[in-house]
């Protein structure tokens, strides 16, 4: 979380939020976090944000719909 805030892409406040989030994403789409978190800013901001904006957080957690956004750091099922 302290880069995306250094990013100014969240603020502190939202830090269980934001983790609940990328939870939900690591479920779904077994994410790959250690290329995810060396990644450069451009592709960390875009799974980042992809994430944030299209997780629906209206059936519990942990969230299963992504809309269509599948992240750049998406692993192999």
């Amino acid at each position: 979380m302290v880069r995306a805030t250094k990013m100014r892409l969240m603020e502190e406040s939202e830090n269980v939020d934001r983790m609940m989030d990328i939870e939900s994403a690591d479920i779904k789409f077994n994410l790959r976090l250690d290329d995810w978190l060396i990644a450069d800013d451009f592709n960390f901001a875009h799974d980042f944000l992809g994430i944030r904006d299209s997780i629906d957080r209206n059936n519990g957690f942990p969230a299963k719909n992504f809309g269509f956004f599948v992240p750049r750091f998406a692993g192999l099922n």
